[in-house]
């Protein structure tokens, strides 16, 4: 069929190209020389008809015809690379990769167009003979041309093997490298994990000339990549980025970007370059409500992460009408908790307001626990249920219940001093304050939970003193005899911290203990799976 309409039409293309896939099958490929020849004689400026001529005398290995029909085309089209392109290509597919490269050479050296001439058609055949450093080289040069080249440029040699990346790096941000290279390295370190020296060369790329559309659009594709790091660095890079972009676009995308580079700068953990975003964004009378609104919600966050307590207090009632209801919310809480940290119970109270939701009734039980008031702490930590917060903060609500109801009487104003020790951060004071608490009641009212949490409280600040303190405790006890919780659960907090100090024979004893002695406690299936870990570990004689 294709033999057959190339009679009455000998330069149809697509019959050409059938015949092309076709006749290699059948073994009669050299019947299509002839063929292409008439046709290119009858469309001599047809591109595709040349290449297609390159590519059979390739395919039926002839070098030298190859060669003499290529420089045939590029003495017919003196200014087009695509008669190099195409040998080169023809050559590559042959795996004649080194005279593939020459012809590249020839063909940048006879169009005189510099570096950048086939430099994407020298990167790729790098790149296909494992040579990643030239790669670079050259889509540096192709990317240098033109800008549309990065996402190619970094997507191909994103794929760089780690072993090589130090040589690709250098290749893209040497002395001479351009601006458009060093972006490709900096895309390139973002994708490699290593966020923070990819902005770094950014930054450096771009430069202190007057800002333009194609500096904008670097930093825009540099914040999108970012936004697929997560990590710290990458959030922070981000919010760099996004905060360098919003000052080179108009209102109101400007403040948008603003408003979330500032979240971004946050969970990166740059509390300093979130701020300056933060008080620009929040004095900016343009800025849209809800951005405005995010901006003193986070700028709030940054006064009480650094402390600063009086101020944000005074921001968050200055500005409640900018705050949406759950900002207002957080905050208090946030600023309600920092006060506990600091001791200020009274203050922390009045923070709260007059709110009654149960994330707040359950901040009102920690106030009301650490001022000794242990009736007010259980009711309020009942009231706000077990959805308050996270599920580790329902979980420690629930712990500490517990423990508060094995307190005999309604107050313990030590007990509340010594865990707003703990709370505080101050857990090498907290042991003995917990153990003082535990010295003044009766067998029967409290003191064994007491002392396993000094216990568990010394073994997590490890060292030699304290982890001697916590097997004391854990020892004292298991050795009272007693048929609640506490033993067994000391038990096992005890061979854990055998087996951490490299005692896992001692551990398998206390835990064989444990397991006959206590068979019906909730810890018994965590202890068999410690008990199979510790004899593991145990050496064989």
């Amino acid at each position: 069929m294709y033999a057959t309409t190339l009679r009455t039409d000998p330069a149809n293309l697509p019959a050409l190209l059938g015949l092309e896939r076709v006749l290699p099958m059948l073994g009669r490929l050299p019947e299509l020389l002839p063929l292409v020849q008439r046709a290119r004689e009858r469309v001599p400026e047809n591109g595709t008809l040349r290449a297609l001529e390159l590519r059979v005398w390739a395919q039926i290995n002839e070098p030298d015809s190859l060669e003499a029909a290529a420089r045939r085309w590029a003495a017919v089209s003196p200014r087009s690379d695509a008669p190099y392109r195409e040998w080169s290509l023809a050559l590559a597919d042959r795996r004649m990769f080194d005279d593939a490269r020459r012809v590249l050479l020839l063909g940048r050296r006879s169009l005189g167009g510099g570096a950048t001439t086939l430099a994407i058609e020298l990167a790729e055949l790098e790149q296909r003979v494992d040579n990643w450093e030239g790669a670079a080289r050259e889509w540096g040069h192709a990317v240098a041309a033109t800008a549309e080249m990065l996402p190619q440029a970094s997507s191909q040699l994103s794929e760089t093997p780690a072993a090589q990346r130090p040589r690709v790096l250098a290749a893209l941000t040497s002395p001479d490298a351009a601006p458009r290279a060093q972006r490709l390295g900096a895309e390139l370190l973002l994708g490699w994990g290593q966020a923070a020296e990819g902005w770094r060369l950014l930054e450096q790329s771009l430069g202190t000339g007057p800002p333009s559309v194609e500096t904008a659009a670097a930093l825009r594709r540099f914040a999108d990549l970012a936004g697929a790091v997560a990590t710290p660095a990458g959030h922070r890079v981000r919010g760099l980025a996004l905060s360098r972009w919003a000052d080179l676009v108009p209102s109101p995308l400007a403040e948008r970007a603003r408003a979330e580079a500032v979240r971004e700068l946050l969970d990166g953990g740059d509390r300093v370059a979130a701020r300056a975003a933060l008080e620009r964004l929040a004095a900016d009378s343009l800025a849209p409500a809800d951005a405005k609104s995010m901006a003193e919600a986070a700028l709030l966050e940054i006064l009480i992460a650094d402390g600063q307590l009086d101020a944000a207090e005074r921001r968050i009632a200055a500005q409640s009408n900018v705050l949406s209801g759950d900002d207002r919310e957080s905050l208090r809480l946030q600023l309600a908790r920092a006060r506990v940290r600091r001791g200020e119970l009274d203050r922390a109270d009045a923070a709260l307001e007059s709110d009654s939701s149960v994330a707040v009734i359950a901040q009102r039980g920690w106030i009301a626990l650490y001022r000794g008031d242990l009736a007010g702490a259980i009711s309020a930590f009942r009231l706000a249920g077990p959805f308050a917060g996270t599920r580790e903060e329902a979980t420690e609500r629930t712990a500490m219940v517990a423990l508060v109801m094995a307190v005999e009487g309604d107050a313990n104003r030590e007990l509340g001093a010594a865990l707003l020790t703990l709370a505080q951060g101050d857990s090498l004071a907290a042991v003995p304050a917990l153990r003082r608490v535990a010295g003044q009641l009766p067998r029967g009212g409290g003191r064994l939970p007491i002392l396993l949490l000094a216990g568990q409280v010394a073994a997590r600040l490890g060292g030699t003193p304290q982890e001697a303190t916590a097997i004391a405790l854990f020892g004292e006890i298991v050795s009272a005899g007693d048929t609640g919780a506490a033993p067994p659960t000391a038990e096992l907090e005890w061979a854990r911290l055998l087996v951490r100090q490299g005692r896992p024979a001692d551990a398998v004893q206390r835990l064989e203990h444990l397991i006959l002695t206590y068979p019906g406690s909730a810890v018994v299936p965590e202890a068999r799976r410690q008990l199979e870990r510790a004899r593991g570990a145990v050496p064989r004689s």
